[in-house]
């Protein structure tokens, strides 16, 4: 695994943005991983150690997440941005196409560039995420959304990860210690503690304006012409499974898997899961 970063230019200023990369630094086979609203590209160790073989795989923090910059206008979050950084960092990549998995807010902005004229994506997993977002999520993602503690110890922060991550399904203890040893980082101050590695400046955004109804992404979803793969947790409340039968028949008519057990969303460290990503990605 390699770190490095990208510098961006947003509406007020340049910014940087992190990335993790795995495998053949000279592959010109890329996949880009991109994590959720709070999450960050740590989220995809697992999935990316399974393909390193096959593919350059990078892995970036969205701007305000992991080892980002935080911006100092926090209007400024919004998939106008995510998707220019994401232009930018293909462009110093230097490849001219790129396959793409996109967890929730990775797979809208996923859809959001794939959906252009001239997209470098040619094969797109959207997991947990299709054309319609559904308000009942995006109010239970608000109550927690920047609002997170300070957390004494380690363990204290995996205790209310494990909580408000229960829906990702039956994690084993070191996955459920992996995601939060990348998800907390040292507080700076004489009291100390755990802070989360997102700006808590998301939750003012994401609460700025009443979340009364669902979001139609239909004309996105239908634009998209790459082949495509849609993931659902079968127990998903972001994701509905009659959506999921829509994206089948619609647009790029996605090929589509459930996984029982699993709710909003799948976090593909699972072997069946990484399969059935893996089987999708390399097909002919």
């Amino acid at each position: 695994m390699r770190e490095a970063s990208v510098q961006c230019m947003g509406p007020h200023g340049l910014h940087r943005m992190a990335y993790t990369e795995w495998g053949d630094p000279a592959n010109p086979r890329v996949l880009v991983c991109v994590h959720g609203l709070t999450r960050n590209g740590r989220d995809f160790d697992h999935l990316a150690r399974a393909l390193a073989d096959e593919y350059r795989v990078v892995c970036p923090d969205v701007v305000g997440r992991g080892r980002s910059d935080w911006l100092d206008v926090k209007a400024d979050y919004g998939f106008p941005v995510y998707v220019n950084d994401m232009v930018t960092l293909i462009a110093r990549l230097n490849v001219d196409e790129v396959h793409w998995v996109g967890t929730s807010m990775g797979g809208i902005i996923g859809m959001l560039l794939a959906s252009q004229p001239r997209t470098p994506i040619t094969r797109l997993v959207l997991n947990d995420v299709g054309p319609v977002i559904t308000s009942i999520s995006l109010q239970r993602i608000a109550q927690y959304v920047g609002r997170a503690p300070v957390f004494p110890t380690m363990d204290a922060a995996e205790a209310w990860i494990r909580e408000v991550g229960a829906s990702f399904g039956a994690l084993t203890d070191a996955q459920w210690r992996h995601l939060t040893v990348h998800s907390v980082r040292p507080v700076d101050g004489a009291q100390g503690g755990l802070a989360m590695v997102y700006d808590p400046g998301l939750g003012d955004v994401f609460r700025a304006a009443p979340i009364l109804e669902d979001i139609d992404l239909w004309p996105v979803y239908e634009a998209v012409r790459c082949p495509t793969l849609a993931l659902r947790g079968a127990d998903s409340d972001l994701l509905e499974a009659a959506t999921l039968g829509a994206m089948a028949a619609r647009g790029p008519c996605a090929r589509t898997v459930e996984f029982t057990g699993v709710g909003h969303a799948p976090m593909l460290m699972d072997p069946a899961q990484i399969a059935v990503v893996r089987d999708f990605l390399l097909a002919r």
